[in-house]
């Protein structure tokens, strides 16, 4: 299982999230589209894709219906397919600046707040959520996952992400 990025992020980090990401989907190799945005771009997003006029720290496009962790393929269903046979999972967008507010708001690394929010995003692409107490838990569960695999620990009481 692979996962190819096109990003602003730094290469080394995104293979190492996508190392750490094998296992949470089922199906072929999956491509995703990771952006780092202005919190002025961010706001328009939001107001444009949410009807919410507001800067937000993440947003996820997931370009398929995915049943937590598994995609339904793309040709068997019309979705997207990169020119090298990728599963095209979708994009997230980072607004840079939340992610350095929060970091310090946390007590931990840019670095840290950054793979969480893309974490974070990539999970929302392959189906979860946290609108009820039970899917918050499922989906903690598998970005604390993740981020453990980075070697990127909570550094502070519990708040980050929350």
């Amino acid at each position: 299982m692979k996962i190819f990025f096109d990003s602003d992020l730094p290469a080394e980090g995104l293979n190492r999230l996508a190392q750490a990401m094998e296992g949470l989907w089922q199906g072929d190799s999956l491509s995703a589209e990771v952006l780092l945005v202005t919190e002025e771009e961010i706001r328009a997003l939001n107001a444009q894709q949410r009807g919410v006029d507001a800067v937000t720290d993440v947003l996820s496009f997931p370009s398929m219906d995915a049943v937590k962790g598994a995609p339904i393929l793309a040709e068997e269903h019309g979705e997207e397919v990169d020119e090298n046979g990728n599963v095209f999972l979708g994009s997230v967008v980072i607004c840079e600046t939340r992610a350095r507010a929060q970091a310090r708001e946390y007590g931990h690394s840019y670095e840290r707040e950054l793979w969480y929010l893309a974490v974070h995003g990539l999970l929302h692409c392959l189906g979860y959520d946290h609108t009820t107490q039970e899917e918050q838990r499922e989906m903690r569960e598998k970005e604390e996952y993740v981020m453990q695999k980075l070697d990127l620990r909570r550094e502070d009481s519990g708040k980050a992400g929350e």
